[in-house]
């Protein structure tokens, strides 16, 4: 996330992308956490599960009309791609005199936790076939966990960019995410008008590069005016809802013919203004928070929380749906608040092994790291990152796939392992 990953250092009323050796950033650190812990519990809460003996039917409960609002604050992926911009700035400025090495390491720290996942999930499906579990939930589980990366793929792109976006922010500050934003226009006016879908993905660059930009001027102490920034945002997102082909909900919504999501829109990017606006309007407020233990336990963990809550949820559901066949109740009715409590405790009693067993893996093995040049280094993100987006589109359903997907990750990690100078 990565802010899921990094590890930022407090940040000073003054120009901060050259710090060193500073303390964290609370209010940083505070977004990582709250931004998992958001994800975590929507993604518990709103499946809507069905099963018929044959097939798992999921629905959504935020599907429920006049809540999609509630996602304009539950939708926080904007936020969490502003916390790792700043967190990639200041971590940068203290490693700038060796950018390739700078990125290769953020891309071990990315993909690393990954490979757990996948020595599980590839021959997972396989074996509970043959122990006769029904094909058809099993294959929405597994292609739903891979799905869950798009985060990874679409943070590598930022990741690899950091060193450049630095020296465009350097020299022309507020201009580069208002040209960022400029591209998202241009790419919605025309998937919009001409009904071209495809040309709406070049907003995964513009949307999500312009809220990570933002993060740079967080990290400078250049982020003023946050009322202005939250009102903007929102009113123009208001706007945008009422008045644009968009809907209101910043989640996808299974039968709704746009998504504010996949791919991103320009509603999404003025949420993603409003939310960082609201955030650091609150920031004094947020710090003073008595979180230190939380923060100590939950920040070493959360790539782990990402990856492993789906897994979670599905084996819960593979239980207490598929096999005793309890469907869940109608979401915000009365069975459905009651049994909230058990339903998260279940989920609890599941991820806290999990927890347990594969959070060791959130930091890469110490191995003799020599100096890779660019040429190494793209190379190795453009390998990684084509396996994190095939696993996305194609999840861990059985086939060859997967593992020719996680063999490209494992490909672009080992390419970031030169020999060690002598």
């Amino acid at each position: 996330m990565t802010v899921l990953l990094d590890r930022p250092v407090a940040v000073a009323a003054e120009p901060r992308v050259k710090a060193a050796g500073a303390p964290r950033d609370p209010f940083i650190d505070l977004l990582r956490v709250l931004g998992m812990a958001l994800i975590v519990v929507q993604h518990w809460t709103i499946p809507v599960l069905s099963y018929d003996g044959i097939r798992l039917t999921t629905g959504n409960a935020l599907a429920t009309p006049g809540v999609w609002v509630v996602t304009w604050l539950s939708q926080v992926m904007p936020l969490v791609f502003f916390a790792g911009g700043a967190a990639n700035a200041i971590n940068f400025g203290r490693s700038a005199a060796d950018a390739p090495r700078w990125v290769a390491a953020r891309l071990r720290r990315l993909t690393w936790p990954l490979l757990p996942l996948a020595a599980v999930w590839i021959p997972l499906p396989h074996v509970l076939l043959s122990f006769g579990v029904p094909e058809q939930p099993l294959e929405v589980g597994a292609r739903l966990t891979g799905q869950l990366l798009w985060f990874l793929a679409v943070y590598l792109i930022a990741v690899v960019a950091t060193p450049y976006a630095l020296r465009l922010h350097e020299r022309h500050g507020w201009r580069v995410p208002a040209a960022l934003a400029a591209g998202a226009v241009v790419t919605d006016v025309v998937r919009f008008s001409a009904g071209f879908e495809p040309v709406g993905y070049l907003n995964v660059v513009f949307v999500w590069l312009a809220v990570h930009q933002l993060g740079f001027f967080y990290a400078d102490g250049r982020l003023r005016h946050a009322w202005a920034l939250a009102a903007g945002g929102f009113g123009a997102a208001a706007l945008l809802v009422a008045y644009g082909p968009y809907p209101g909900s910043m989640i996808g919504l299974r039968g709704a013919e746009v998504s504010n999501m996949a791919p991103p829109t320009l509603a999404m990017l003025a949420v993603g203004a409003g939310q960082i606006g609201l955030a650091t309007l609150l920031r004094p407020w947020l710090v003073r928070l008595p979180k230190g233990r939380v923060l100590a336990w939950a920040g070493p963990r959360v790539m782990t929380m990402y990856l492993w809550h789906m897994p979670a949820l599905f084996a819960v559901t593979g239980v207490v749906v598929v096999l005793l066949g309890i469907d869940t109740p109608a979401p915000g009715s009365t069975f459905w608040w009651a049994g909230l409590p058990l339903w998260f405790g279940m989920l609890c009693l599941v991820m806290w092994p999990l927890m347990k067993v594969f959070a060791r893996f959130e930091t890469p093995p110490a191995l003799p790291y020599g100096t890779s040049g660019w040429g190494g280094t793209l190379a190795a993100s453009a390998l990684a990152g084509g396996g994190v987006l095939t696993l996305t589109v194609g999840g861990f359903a059985p086939g060859g796939g997967p593992f020719l997907a996680v063999l490209a990750v494992l490909g672009g990690l080992l390419m970031t392992a030169p020999r060690a100078r002598g």
